[in-house]
């Protein structure tokens, strides 16, 4: 059957299958009536059969079990019936999904290219997550992707049982979120003069203007997508670092005694800028403004406020940032750092929210139920385990999917590590040096997508896929935790039927003997980033 990501179990019944054809009803029960509208909403226009309403016991069948736990499903298909038991929504869900893999790629188009011939195989299966976090980060600051575009992106993440999309949406390149109090970091932040092309080639630039944004109804309307997909929508507001277009579009926000603030515009190289956010009182205020509205258009628990990267160069020249430091009786501009985001993390603490941040909001002290991402490798996941603080592992070795895939001849823009779908299977996201109570604390891991080299739909398709799949099987699947005992080969063999259900999606993976030649990018070359091994 060759499901991917892999169920706890599942047993195939030869003499069991159950055809499909236009008399199949589906039915469900009320609490599961989301999945069902999806569920017909998928097959009817993949399959041309109507699959109106039915009786109880017969056709397609979602039962509500609360004896299950949690996102779990079973699957059960005989001739005649196909049920799929779960206790709410997302087991409903994922168990649709399931049942949509199960009759085959052709299941997974837009319109039917036949109407008869369906057939669910005979089987059992149970399934459950190994994970409640399985997410990935898309980064739509520095190149802007447009909302029909994420719309399509969240049906992919759901097809894989993928349930949180970490949403970019600020940074030195762009501002992507429309703040009604603040009409000027879209009108002007979200908007720069040219972009690099390629990663430190002579300056290169391409002298076309770039930018867009998201409307606050964009926004409510990508949540609502998501929240019917079972997918949480997680905004990450970056501060006190990556935040030249903010102070492009409000120059008091920066250090006006060190540079002329006024003079910024959004920024136009990638990497990290200079130009930092003071720590005044009313900058503080400022921001406190935009998260109230982030608020009320994402109902996450949590909300990520980035805290990495922040370069101190400005604070250390500025009389006003030393005052601060002395007025706040701090030690230095690290602990100022860590001042801002502790003041952020109490100010959503009370109003029912919880701090996630990059691992270098560990520096300073957390709350109590504030969480960290840990990008830098293990060391801060680890740490921040064993101090009680719930972790989201994404390590930039491993799960950084922006990173090349491949030899740097091979690669459009090959940056960063390389890392091949056979690695990324093979990541494992609990650190073995975690006792079993410290590992309760890892609540999930994720795959990030930073798009510096990546400006349209299709660069995303081709730098995520197929890797992406093989992530969500180490997401939701009861893998075995010690990576060489996994086996990728039976993995690979799914693989084949997998990629042809995202070829009737439409997605422009990158094929496993290099990409094909419009997918390469002549005259375009990239180096590693820094910190990553060579070129090999």
């Amino acid at each position: 059957m060759d499901l991917i990501p892999a169920p706890l179990s599942s047993v195939r019944l030869p003499d069991e299958d159950f055809p499909l054809d236009h008399a199949t009803t589906l039915t469900a029960a009320p609490a599961l009536a989301d999945a069902e509208r999806w569920l017909r909403t998928s097959l009817t226009a993949a399959t041309g059969l109507p699959l109106g309403p039915g009786r109880s016991g017969e056709g397609i069948e979602l039962v509500h079990d609360e004896s299950l736990a949690g996102e779990a499903y079973r699957i059960s298909v005989r001739p005649g019936r196909a049920v799929v038991t779960a206790a709410g929504p997302a087991g409903a869900l994922w168990g649709a999904q399931t049942l949509r893999q199960l009759l085959g790629p052709d299941a997974f188009r837009r319109a039917p290219l036949r109407r008869t011939g369906w057939v669910l195989p005979g089987t059992d299966i149970e399934d459950a997550p190994r994970f409640g976090w399985r997410g990935v980060l898309l980064d739509v600051s520095r190149h802007f992707l447009p909302k029909a575009d994420v719309l399509r992106f969240l049906d992919l993440l759901a097809a894989h049982k993928l349930n949180v999309l970490h949403l970019h949406l600020t940074d030195d390149q762009g501002w992507r979120v429309e703040i009604k109090r603040y009409p000027k970091l879209t009108e002007r932040g979200a908007w720069r003069e040219r972009s690099m092309v390629g990663y430190r080639l002579g300056n290169r630039r391409d002298d076309r203007p770039h930018g867009g944004f998201y409307t606050q109804d964009d926004l409510r309307e990508i949540v609502a997508y998501a929240a019917d997909r079972q997918i949480t929508v997680v905004p990450e507001i970056d501060l006190p670092g990556h935040t030249q277009a903010a102070i492009a579009a409000y120059p008091e926000l920066g250090n006006a005694d060190v540079v002329d603030t006024s003079a910024l515009g959004v920024w136009t190289d990638w990497g990290v800028s200079p130009h930092v956010l003071n720590a005044s009182e009313g900058t503080l205020r400022f921001f406190e403004g935009v998260l109230e509205e982030v608020l009320e258009i994402f109902p996450s628990e949590f909300v990520h406020l980035g805290g990495d990267e922040c370069p101190k160069e400005q604070w250390k020249e500025s009389a006003a940032a030393q005052q601060r430091i002395t007025e706040l009786g701090l030690g230095n501009e690290d602990e100022l750092q860590s001042w801002v985001i502790r003041h952020f993390d109490g100010w959503l603490a009370a109003r029912g929210r919880r701090l996630i941040g990059w691992d270098e909001i560990l520096e300073g002290g957390l709350a109590p139920g504030a969480a960290v991402s840990s990008w830098r490798g293990f060391a801060g996941g680890i740490a921040a385990a064993q101090a009680g603080h719930d972790v989201v592992m994404c390590p930039e070795q491993h799960v950084y999917l922006d990173h090349r895939q491949g030899p740097a001849d091979e690669e459009p823009i090959p940056v960063g590590f390389l890392r091949t779908l056979e690695d990324v299977y093979r990541f494992e996201p609990v650190p073995r040096q975690l006792d079993e109570e410290a590992a309760r604390r890892v609540i999930g891991t994720q795959a990030n997508l930073w798009s510096e080299f990546m400006d349209s739909a299709r660069d995303i398709d081709y730098r995520a896929f197929p890797r992406l799949a093989a992530f969500a099987e180490v997401a939701w699947s009861a893998l075995p935790t010690e990576p060489a005992a996994r086996d990728f080969e039976g993995f690979d063999r799914r693989m084949a039927a997998h990629l042809a259900r995202l070829d009737a999606l439409g997605v422009e993976y990158r094929p496993a003997g290099g990409p094909h030649p419009w997918q390469r990018r002549p005259g375009v070359v990239g180096r590693p980033i820094e910190g990553a091994p060579p070129v090999k």
